[in-house]
């Protein structure tokens, strides 16, 4: 079947077949995606990352869907009621909503009420009355009365054949197939407060009366209801139209579609009557019942998927983060009664030294705080302050602020950073074994410090989920989740390289082709021998074999090693091809990278070969111009407006600097240094249509804001980016 799915999934990327044959064979091979999009360019047709993950995506669910159909086949083979035409139904079914249709009838279930009066003789009582409505029901039942076999009289006779039709009705593939596509595109989802719920659910009050299309109900929306249902505060439910009125037509026109299917009509023939009435109880009892179920579960399914690209693309913006660099940085984790925690990390993260601070009440300890601060930024010639945004964080960036102007010869720079996750960092065993004999509660100030620093470095040694950059992330599946996040982080540690004798095992462990153990592996070989002189002494580390090697090598730097190209993206196999350049032009590597003017001058297709094509040697080309370039912006900073520290300190009008915290589908929040992130609604973001968020802004951008409306109660801050 890997044909057909090569085939479709070609079709659905709207790419070759041939690139679609050549990744899945990468894949199953054991490449990773960054490894594929990078360095096999030729056998993928160019095909970039986003591509290749879509594409592994759909591979995944193809073959689960060829396992399922596979399955499917052999019960209904064992039941002895596999035909021709079964088989080719199932065999042409394309989504696993269509095939568990087809399974329907034949899926093994509890005895139903079906199955008993099938037992009891009934099912011929059925069918005459469907196949020749102008039987008298009662008459025609009076036959299949049998006291020993459980039908006491002429209405259980009737009852019985009813349960079978019913039965038979709403497990019809291409009725079901129907039936679902109409309710999705006219159904209406409504919500109602429980009983008593108001005051508790007043989060919930949007949707303590509400309606709206299932089809149209974006992603927030949906799981906002899903959660005020898990919660409790609502009742959400499926009609198939709005109103008493048109709930009424609506139904009709449902119970009219099956009785269609089944040639069921009223032309005063004797059993009309009886037969529509097996058709309302089988789509009220039935098959509405299942399909609400089902649609419910396709929204939540949609609104979760989309909740998750959601959430990576946030994180891969906030990963992506511009660093301040190698600089000396003073970490500052705010606290009011118990002291801001303070540490002092070199420019490789390590730490210095370690102190707690009281400057705010009860203590109010402010100029021995500012004190010890500028006796710390002395001592080790601090560049950078790195203050946390969490509780405590506007009065300790109001103390630096002090310290800079009373100390005027301190060359610093203050920022504010997020401090999500610092806490899950600061507890995790990870924590413990970087920083031993530190204490929890300082932990977070040294994160807090790094993340500075180098943003991607830091956050990926929490998990994905605790940065909190999503909507809903505790609600949505957490193996699509966790799976979507892990691979955004792999892509980004990638995208910008890793230098090897600096990393951690938490961020070496992203590396294409490294595994935790094999990261861990790697860092013991380093501590033992010392820094890696060059790739090839990556060979040497314990159970890094040949695959591991040829999948991490490109993304491994080795800064001032024996050879300059192994501090670019230039992958080891492709040396080879430097060497030509080098050969055929008389230059030695020196005089070559960095070069921009000479390398200008060179045709490409002049060092390709067999091996290495046009796409690779263009990649070759433009590394050695800026060699080991890192793809992240210039680092710039917000600065928070004076006497603006809390929501009562916000006016209408006021127009402010923040940072991006997050990203959503109906808008962006803005941290302005009020504990409370304000939000700017889509429809507020530009002086024109905005489709997508996401094109207007990011996580971690810079922007100006003026205030529209502050809800101090609601904690609520909404905001517009429409300055005029």
């Amino acid at each position: 079947m890997s044909i057909s799915i090569s085939h479709q999934i070609a079709q659905e990327l709207q790419v070759r077949e041939a690139q679609v044959s050549a990744t899945l064979k990468l894949l199953d091979e054991g490449a990773t995606i960054p490894f594929i999009a990078r360095y096999r360019k030729e056998a993928t047709g160019g095909l970039d990352d986003t591509q290749l993950r879509t594409l592994e995506e759909r591979l995944h669910y193809l073959r689960d869907l060829e396992k399922r159909r596979e399955a499917i086949l052999q019960s209904i083979e064992e039941q002895g009621k596999l035909t021709d035409t079964i088989r080719a139904s199932i065999l042409e079914a394309d989504t696993k909503a269509r095939l568990e249709d087809l399974y329907l009838p034949f899926k093994p279930k509890r005895r139903t009420k079906a199955q008993i009066a099938r037992e009891a003789g009934l099912e011929p009582l059925a069918k005459h009355l469907l196949n020749n409505p102008n039987q008298v029901p009662e008459q025609t039942a009076q036959a299949y009365v049998n006291v020993d076999n459980g039908v006491a009289d002429v209405p259980a006779a009737l009852d019985g054949a009813s349960q079978i039709l019913m039965e038979e009705f709403s497990e019809n593939p291409e009725l079901i197939g129907q039936l679902r596509q109409f309710l999705w595109n006219t159904g209406v989802v409504i919500s109602s407060v429980v009983k008593g719920k108001n005051e508790e659910g007043a989060k919930f009050s949007d949707y303590f009366d509400y309606d709206e299309e299932i089809k149209r109900i974006p992603s927030h929306r949906a799981l906002a209801l899903f959660r005020g249902k898990s919660e409790g505060i609502l009742k959400v439910s499926l009609k198939p139209a709005f109103g008493k009125e048109d709930l009424a037509q609506a139904t009709l026109n449902f119970e009219g579609r099956i009785a269609r299917h089944f040639n069921i009509r009223s032309a005063n023939r004797p059993a009309d009557e009886w037969l529509l009435n097996c058709v309302r109880q089988a789509w009220s009892g039935k098959i509405l019942p299942h399909l609400e179920t089902e649609l419910m579960g396709q929204l939540r399914e949609q609104a979760e998927e989309e909740a998750i690209r959601v959430f990576a693309r946030n994180l891969r913006d906030l990963l992506l983060a511009a660093p301040a660099g190698h600089k000396v940085t003073l970490g500052l984790d705010p606290g009011l009664r118990t002291g801001v925690k303070t540490i002092v990390v070199d420019r490789t993260g390590k730490v210095l030294e370690t102190t707690v601070i009281y400057p705010h009440v009860p203590q109010n300890e402010w100029d021995k705080s500012i004190t010890k601060l500028a006796e710390l930024v002395k001592k080790h010639q601090v560049e950078l302050v790195s203050i946390g945004n969490g509780t405590g964080s506007r009065e300790t960036d109001r103390l630096v602020q002090e310290l800079i102007k009373r100390h005027s010869e301190l060359k610093i720079h203050k920022i504010m950073v997020s401090e999500a996750g610092a806490s899950v960092y600061s507890a995790s065993e990870l924590a413990a074994k970087e920083l031993p004999g530190l204490d929890v509660s300082l932990r977070g100030a040294a994160s807090i410090a790094r993340r500075l620093q180098d943003p991607l470095a830091e956050l990926v040694k929490i998990e994905p989920k605790a940065i909190g950059v999503g909507q809903y992330q505790h609600d949505v599946n957490q193996g699509k989740l966790e799976r979507m996040l892990d691979a955004v982080v792999q892509d980004c540690v990638n995208a910008v390289g890793v230098d090897v004798n600096t990393a951690s095992p938490s961020l070496l462990a992203y590396v294409a082709g490294l595994s935790p153990s094999l990261a861990k592996s790697v860092v013991e070989t380093r501590d033992k021998n010392g820094p890696f002189k060059d790739r090839d002494a990556l060979k040497k580390v314990p159970r890094l074999g040949p695959k591991a090697f040829e999948q991490a090598a490109g993304f491994l730097r080795v800064l001032n090693g024996s050879n300059p190209l192994d501090a670019s993206a230039v992958h080891p196999e492709a040396y080879p091809v430097v060497k030509r350049i080098l050969s055929l032009k008389g230059r030695d590597i020196q005089s070559v990278m960095g070069n921009k003017e000479f390398l200008k001058t060179l045709n490409p297709v002049e060092f390709t070969d067999a091996q290495f094509g046009l796409p690779t040697v263009k990649d070759i080309i433009a590394e050695l111009e800026k060699p080991g370039r890192d793809p992240r912006p210039e680092f710039k900073t917000a600065t928070f407006k004076e006497g603006v520290e809390e929501l009562k300190d916000l006016k209408p009008g006021m127009q402010l600097e923040g940072v991006v915290t997050n990203v959503t589908n109906f808008g962006a929040f803005v941290d302005i240094g009020v504990h409370q992130d304000g939000l700017v609604h889509i429809s507020m973001m530009a002086d024109k249509f905005v489709k997508d968020p996401h094109t207007v802004v990011k996580t971690g951008d810079v922007v100006k804001v003026k205030v529209l409306e502050v809800d101090i109660p609601r904690k609520r801050i909404s905001l517009t980016m429409r300055l005029s």
